[in-house]
């Protein structure tokens, strides 16, 4: 009697040590995987560079960003996190460890923002060709609430008088809902500079309407013109959306001097028939 028991409590025991080791050995093979997100990078004035960043959660409070540059020459070339969009330009929020033209990576740990917060962050990332050399851009990209999505609308813009210039207009959405603006123009001179802007009511209204947006020239050796949106020149904050109803249109002038020669311009939102 007194050996059943002694035995009884030992034998409890294994069991329960067997119905344990299932639970202990799935926690041990199903970790929870990092959340990563990865955006690119645009070649910008070294050709034949192309890259990427990739933001990798370390934390809940913590987040790494890699930048990797296929291309770059040999030497080290300070990377950076800005402030605002590409075609803003910024001040510079966070420096990266700078990338290395030898093996074309770096790895930055940021302490002060979260993954969830790089997702949403109104900015871009910059690398450089040098420290020495901070003005050649190696390349660079939109992140997070400024990434560009697939909703766009595209106005086209038509000659006036007998100037030849013509072009199109194309509104593209970001993340956030600001709007990039890029104007595209046909048979412009290489060396002048134009004038865009968006004005109240459409081409049709007598005496036309008052400026209610001053766009980015357009360069007239690219034909082209960048101009991200947030508000109107008089502060009222626009989103992509609200230019789609918007009632307006485009105008493209001459030059700075002759501002108010109209070389091209066009319907864009309500005031498109």
């Amino acid at each position: 009697m007194f050996k059943i028991k002694k035995v009884y409590p030992i034998l409890v025991m294994i069991l329960m040590t067997i119905l344990l080791l299932p639970t202990s050995a799935c926690k041990k093979d199903d970790p929870t995987p990092a959340r990563e997100t990865t955006f690119d990078l645009k070649v910008e004035d070294v050709l034949g560079i192309t890259g990427d960043v990739t933001f990798v959660e370390t934390s809940a409070t913590t987040s790494t960003i890699i930048v990797t540059l296929n291309g770059a020459p040999l030497g080290l070339h300070p990377a950076m996190l800005c402030m605002n969009s590409v075609v803003e330009g910024g001040q510079v929020a966070v420096v990266l460890n700078p990338v290395d033209g030898c093996c074309g990576s770096s790895s930055t740990l940021v302490l002060s923002i979260n993954y969830d917060e790089l997702l949403a962050y109104d900015g871009f990332i910059k690398v450089v060709k040098s420290s020495t050399e901070p003005n050649i851009i190696l390349a660079q990209g939109d992140i997070g609430g400024n990434v560009i999505t697939n909703t766009s609308k595209s106005y086209t813009l038509g000659t006036v008088g007998n100037y030849v210039v013509s072009g199109t207009a194309l509104f593209e959405k970001r993340v956030n809902g600001n709007t990039l603006v890029t104007v595209s123009l046909l048979s412009t001179i290489a060396g002048e500079v134009y004038p865009a802007t968006i004005n109240l009511s459409s081409i049709e209204t007598i005496g036309g309407g008052p400026v209610t947006k001053t766009l980015n020239n357009v360069n007239g050796t690219t034909g082209k013109s960048y101009t991200n949106i947030r508000k109107l020149d008089a502060g009222l904050v626009i989103t992509y959306d609200n230019w789609l109803a918007y009632n307006g249109y485009k105008n493209i002038y001459q030059s700075a001097v002759a501002f108010e020669n109209i070389i091209c311009q066009g319907n864009i939102g309500s005031s498109v028939p």
